[in-house]
């Protein structure tokens, strides 16, 4: 446990939907789930955290594979992911709960709040792509190729781990870069072909994902309220994939900041997070 200006940040194992999903925990309040990506573990929101556990109970998990939760066989697309989500505030007691998401946390958060509308108070998501919903990019990045061939990326990365992090956490803080404890911290979360394997299980679910995006937007609509944010590289990318599917859709473009919104201008996401 860590204590900061009164706050205490709990880090927990809780058994949900057939894993252990290690989550941190903060302050007490209406709930509000924080789902990270890649390649991050909870401790993407070690800026914000802290500040929203003022008028927050913040629920920061790894998602299943990453970090310090179960490195499981399967289950990496973004329905699973949502289940995963859901089962970690029935298990912490938590009826309805904002829900952010970003980079691969924006997938399962959207299919939470399709699927279980009355789960979820408020849906924010940013600089994501989400399936293949119009208005996206029309070629996704490089290294999602790279990273979806069954094997590969894993064996090729292996020894290599912090070079490779350290370009996605230098060009997602355009040349900031976080801070060297959180710059440690990550490495050592995806160090390991084990490790690299689950990360890259995500990307190989991709196909998967896209499928249940699709099939839940021509069920029905996003009637949650949502905000989407955009920085770099996304831009308004995301809000016009959800502009089409949403009732009631805010965006945002936060200026001058990189993929990794919440440690290169936490500054301007907490107003976001809480509005």
């Amino acid at each position: 446990m860590v204590t900061t200006e009164g706050v205490n940040v709990r880090e927990q194992r809780v058994r949900a939907n057939g894993i252990e999903i290690n989550v941190a925990v903060a302050g007490a309040g209406p709930a509000l789930l924080l789902l990270h990506g890649f390649p991050h573990t909870w401790r993407l929101w070690t800026a914000v955290i802290l500040h929203l556990a003022r008028h927050h109970r913040v629920i920061a998990p790894d998602l299943r594979g990453l970090g310090a939760s179960t490195r499981a066989a399967g289950g990496y697309d973004a329905g699973t992911l949502a289940a995963d989500a859901e089962a970690l505030l029935d298990a912490l007691g938590e009826p309805v709960a904002t829900v952010a998401g970003i980079d691969a946390g924006a997938a399962p958060a959207f299919l939470l709040a399709m699927r279980r509308p009355g789960r979820v108070r408020r849906l924010v998501l940013m600089e994501a792509q989400l399936g293949q919903l119009p208005g996206g990019f029309a070629t996704p990045p490089w290294w999602f190729g790279f990273h979806a061939v069954p094997g590969l990326a894993e064996t090729v990365l292996a020894g290599h781990e912090a070079d490779y992090l350290g370009w996605f956490l230098d060009a997602g803080t355009r040349g900031r870069g976080v801070p060297p404890a959180i710059r440690d911290h990550f490495t050592a979360a995806y160090t390991g072909r084990e490790a690299l394997r689950c990360a890259f299980e995500h990307y190989r679910a991709m196909p998967e994902t896209a499928a249940q995006i699709a099939a839940a937007t021509a069920a029905g609509r996003l009637t949650v309220p949502t905000v989407a944010i955009g920085a770099q590289p996304v831009g308004d990318a995301l809000a016009r994939q959800l502009r089409p599917v949403t009732d009631d859709l805010t965006a945002h473009l936060v200026e001058d900041c990189g993929h990794i919104i919440p440690l290169d201008r936490p500054e301007a996401l907490l107003p976001l997070l809480t509005a």
